[in-house]
């Protein structure tokens, strides 16, 4: 699985190359989860994986603490979660993970770039079961036994663990991302990150000219405002 690792890590580290819209859309998520269970890390478990995840990304401790203060006010906007599916040209499914104010606005924006590229915007469920919803966690590797480190957290829900460098990634099912995290931060284990993925189920292979096509219009989403996350199940060149 330590390829699987990598290739999360690079994904994130390509997701987080943009600096302003990092920030941007961790910034909304503090909204949402500040909105949802309040402005208390300590309290809020999703807002302090958040919070770790802000630190990763070298956002300033003074923005976190600027986005959590502006999530509590009573009048900045309340960000709604969205997932939308379409298909791409060639077949290829496409998973469109958004955070809006707006929702007529996004779903406007998103269509129009599916119509655009050849593809189309599709109802709910069209897509969704052919993706794994995942979540992982990197921890410090501070001379842990791995082995029975996964033994301990399969009971809470933990797919596989792998190690690479000074860390340990853990990926388990969407559904146990909060007993897993509890139990890391019982064990007093210092998370260096966490997040939710979708993994595709299977790849489809593209010729090069067709990727592009494909390339194209998964750019043209990521570049929208609203958008968090786009996930596809066309393989890389990689």
């Amino acid at each position: 699985m330590g390829r699987a690792f990598e290739f999360r890590k690079a994904r994130k580290m390509k997701r987080w190359s943009n600096m302003a819209k990092t920030f941007t859309r961790i910034g909304r998520e503090i909204i949402i989860a500040v909105k949802d269970l309040g402005p208390d890390p300590i309290s809020n478990s999703k807002l302090r994986a958040i919070i770790q995840n802000a630190k990763a990304a070298n956002m300033p401790k003074e923005n976190i603490e600027r986005a959590i203060k502006k999530a509590s006010e009573k009048s900045t906007e309340d960000f709604k979660e969205v997932l939308l599916e379409g298909y791409a040209p060639h077949g290829i499914a496409i998973l469109v993970e958004a955070a809006t104010d707006n929702n007529n606005r996004t779903v406007a924006n998103i269509r129009s770039y599916f119509n655009k590229c050849d593809g189309n915007l599709a109802t709910s469920g069209s897509v969704d079961f052919l993706f794994k919803h995942l979540c992982f966690f990197q921890i410090k590797d501070e001379g842990l036994d791995i082995e029975e480190l996964e033994l301990d957290l399969i009971d809470f829900g933990a797919i596989d663990l792998s190690k690479s460098e000074s860390e340990i990634s853990i990926t388990a099912n969407f559904e146990n991302f909060g007993s897993i995290q509890k139990e890391l931060e019982k064990r007093k284990l210092e998370i260096t990150s966490s997040d939710f993925e979708r993994e595709a189920i299977n790849l489809k292979d593209l010729d090069e000219e067709k990727m592009i096509k494909v390339e194209k219009l998964i750019n043209m989403i990521d570049e929208d405002e609203d958008i968090q996350n786009v996930y596809h199940n066309m393989k890389s060149e990689n």
